[in-house]
């Protein structure tokens, strides 16, 4: 937000733009305030060296089209000759010359160039090579009456100016505004706020007025719309055009520039309408399903229906709501009579609107912020003051229509504000009777006494809502750097909730498995996901910064295989990865799904190296879950991947990446995969581990190989001699998956290795004979025979 010196002074003496000191008093008092100044610029510094010459005669080059010979004099009686590019002067004009030595602001010096044997003696300057406007099309003309030899800044009665380029909080929509940045600046000092007028005068007209329906009072709280007649179409002046040209905007026309105006001092966007092209009224309503319409900036855009749409008397629409208007009535040359629209939108969907149309304009900018809802008045009659200025006989006619919806927010509210909680949260012992010298310059009027006061809340004011609001303007108005340094007691120290504790202890189990943590972007390619294999919608950002990066990821699994292909194609293989983070599938409102995921690669080893890292931080985390391979998670191997479930619930992947899918990743490897979503094992707590005495005792290890149809999980199969062995059970793990001579169609050879221990004895044959038998019947309740 970038506010002008010159305009904060039309509220008040502030500072003299000459004065560097009074400058950065200014520049301090803002940042004080909360309105973090980033930048001071200089604006409307004449360049020495040019002064007002009279073009005397042109003659056009012989041998080319595009140069002229021009002669002028600069009040000593001397003709200068100068060769020009541009042919916009005659005869009589006055014009910015840059005579020889000067220095110009691209930092060109300006030097005897010769054309033909005959010197140039200086240079016509356009306002661009000036650095005094946008017009590069032709030579600047000053204004006919102009005393020559004199700065041309003096001509144009341009004086050195100052920009603040503020960093305001998204909570200061009031400071979007000059009149905001100047009502703080003036009750940081104390003095009043005075109210800016340029002499001008207008009529109040007879009872005309446009019809006025509202369909959406949610969206659109109030709108007003009123005539002026009397209206020429004419460049504005002078004082006008530069202001907008210091803040960033073009000036077009009086109109025009009037309405932008009034937005950029007080903070209400406006609109002017011819009032001929809106068949005499306007209906406001939500956008019907891929309506369109044609904005200023000459763009056809396709609406949805959570757009506002301002539509004439015809229900046409002419203006996309709090955004910008439409190019089939914006004002030209030939209007005469404007219909002027004075409006309150709700804040989130002018954001909505915006971000989806990827269209942000100085309306919507202070729209999504939030604009004062009762300063309709006091635009309207700046309007007016603005365009009389080159309209003597404009009139602003009675009988303005002015519709209210349910979304208007209530006028008149108050808060109740304990002295005790400001100085508890402050450090400071303030009482009640300091706090209208604080307050009341702000507008937030304070009332009663005693150990709780009243603050009326302006319309101006939407951020502060709560009494902690109240206090941290108190804050402001105090002064940060006299608030005391002392650091209150806490009753309660700080230390991590049980989802971070188990975050890290997570994190800290992976890396000690020799797997490195990884952060890709979580925003991916529109077709991502389906290279992925993942199935399901994705949500698409409306504004992304480029288009590979449009659509937020579903899973954490393209991102890591992504990084995976990149290690390989830099010779490094095997590399192990996992990333803690975030994924987004669409939910059934306007959010996501938001949860948080873990997910592990390891390229080089298969589905069983990601059961055991599974098992490692099941164990770690004190949780568990049943490998179900009855279903085939999407993008992983058909046979070597299965489904992680607590209960019913899914709670995450396990197995391989499929071939196709590796390969469209561009990865070689076999990459074992592990996906699953944290929230409910980082929120689990699990119970006391029970203390269990190291066992003396020697072990002993019994090689098992069954049989067992490939439809049966080998995970099922492993509990079931879990169960069998019992008691002398130290480990179960499979060692080999053999199919081939011997192992019959549809089968599979697995081979476990089962570690036995007795805590007080050594081991039998006899205990060994059992374990046997009992693994065997307990295979064979799953379908597995022991392999001969």
């Amino acid at each position: 937000m970038k506010v002008l010196l010159s305009w904060l002074n039309d509220f008040g003496p502030f500072a003299d733009p000459e004065n560097a000191q009074e400058v950065a008093r200014v520049a301090d008092d803002l940042t004080s305030l909360g309105l973090a100044v980033e930048s001071i610029d200089i604006v409307g510094d004449a360049v020495d060296g040019v002064i007002t010459a009279r073009v005397m005669r042109v003659e056009q080059h012989p041998d080319a089209a595009k140069v002229r010979r021009v002669w002028v004099d600069a009040g000593d009686g001397i003709e200068r000759h100068v060769w020009c590019g541009a042919s916009n002067m005659s005869p009589g004009d006055v014009v910015p010359l840059a005579t020889l030595g000067t220095t110009m602001p691209d930092g060109r010096t300006i030097e005897r160039r010769g054309i033909l044997g005959i010197d140039s003696e200086g240079m016509l300057c356009s306002a661009v090579e000036l650095g005094a406007g946008s017009d590069g099309s032709g030579i600047m003309l000053l204004p006919g009456d102009s005393p020559l030899g004199v700065p041309y800044a003096q001509a144009l009665g341009q004086a050195r100016d100052v920009v603040f380029d503020l960093d305001l909080t998204r909570n200061r929509a009031d400071c979007w505004s000059v009149r905001g940045v100047a009502r703080d600046l003036a009750a940081h000092r104390s003095q009043p706020l005075g109210e800016p007028g340029r002499g001008a005068t207008f009529a109040a007209g007879d009872d005309r007025s446009v019809v006025v329906e509202v369909v959406d009072g949610e969206r659109c709280g109030r709108f007003t719309a009123t005539v002026v007649s009397g209206v020429v179409v004419a460049p504005s002046p002078d004082w006008i055009a530069r202001r907008l040209t210091a803040l960033g905007m073009r000036p077009i026309n009086n109109v025009v520039d009037a309405s932008n105006y009034v937005m950029l001092e007080l903070g209400q966007p406006n609109h002017a309408y011819d009032a001929d092209a809106v068949g005499g009224g306007f209906r406001i309503r939500r956008a019907r399903p891929d309506e369109r319409i044609v904005t200023l900036d000459g763009v056809e855009r396709s609406c949805t229906a959570d757009d506002l749409l301002i539509c004439d008397g015809n229900d046409t629409p002419v203006g996309l709501g709090g955004v910008m208007g439409g190019a089939d009535s914006e004002i030209d040359d030939n209007t005469t009579i404007v219909a002027l629209e004075v409006a309150w939108f709700e804040s989130l969907g002018i954001m909505r609107t915006a971000a989806r149309h990827g269209l942000r304009s100085e309306a919507s900018a202070r729209y999504e912020r939030g604009v004062d809802h009762e300063l309709a008045d006091a635009a309207i009659r700046r309007f007016a003051e603005i365009l009389a200025v080159t309209c003597p006989e404009l009139v602003v006619h009675s009988g303005r229509a002015d519709v209210r919806g349910a979304g208007l927010p209530a006028s008149g509210t108050s808060i109740m504000v304990r002295v005790a909680k400001i100085n508890q949260v402050l450090g400071t012992s303030l009482v009640a009777s300091d706090l209208p010298a604080l307050l009341d310059g702000l507008g937030l009027v304070v009332s009663g006494a005693g150990d709780a006061v009243s603050v009326a809340v302006p319309s101006w004011r939407p951020d502060v809502r709560a009494e902690i609001d109240v206090v941290e303007e108190v804050a402001r108005r105090y002064g940060y750097d006299r608030l005391g340094r002392s650091v209150p007691r806490a009753a309660v120290h700080g230390h991590l909730s049980p989802s971070q504790r188990r975050r890290r202890d997570l994190r800290r189990l992976l890396v000690g498995l020799g797997i490195s943590e990884a952060m890709p972007n979580p925003f991916v390619a529109p077709d991502t996901m389906q290279l992925a294999g993942i199935d399901g919608p994705t949500m698409h950002i409306l504004n992304p910064l480029v288009a590979e990066e449009s659509v937020l990821r579903t899973s954490l699994r393209p991102g890591l295989l992504t990084a995976v292909a990149h290690n390989e194609h830099h010779r490094r293989d095997g590399v192990a990865l996992f990333e803690i983070g975030h994924v987004y599938p669409p939910g059934d409102g306007e959010l996501p799904d938001e949860y948080e995921a873990l997910c592990v690669v390891l390229a080089g080893r298969d589905a069983h190296a990601a059961v055991g890292v599974w098992r490692e931080i099941a164990a770690g985390l004190g949780v568990g879950a049943m490998i179900d391979q009855s279903s085939r998670p999407s993008g992983l191997h058909p046979t070597r991947s299965a489904v992680l479930r607590a209960g019913r619930d899914v709670i995450g992947v396990i197995g391989e990446i499929a071939p196709d899918v590796a390969g469209r990743f561009d990865v070689a490897e076999r990459v074992g995969v592990l996906e699953v979503r944290l929230d409910g094992l980082l929120a689990h707590e699990p119970g006391p581990t029970a203390h269990r005495a190291v066992s003396r005792m020697p072990s002993s290890d019994l090689d098992l190989a069954f049989v067992l149809p490939d439809d049966v999980p080998a995970d099922r199969l492993e509990r079931a001699l879990r169960q069998g062995v019992g008691e002398l059970l130290v480990s179960c793990e499979l060692f080999d998956v053999y199919r081939g001579s011997g192992v019959g169609d549809g089968s599979r050879s697995l081979a476990f290795r089962i570690r036995l221990q007795h805590r007080e004895r050594n081991i039998t044959e006899a205990d060994i004979a059992g374990v046997r038998e009992r693994c065997e019947q307990a295979a064979a309740k799953c379908g597995a025979v022991l392999r001969a």
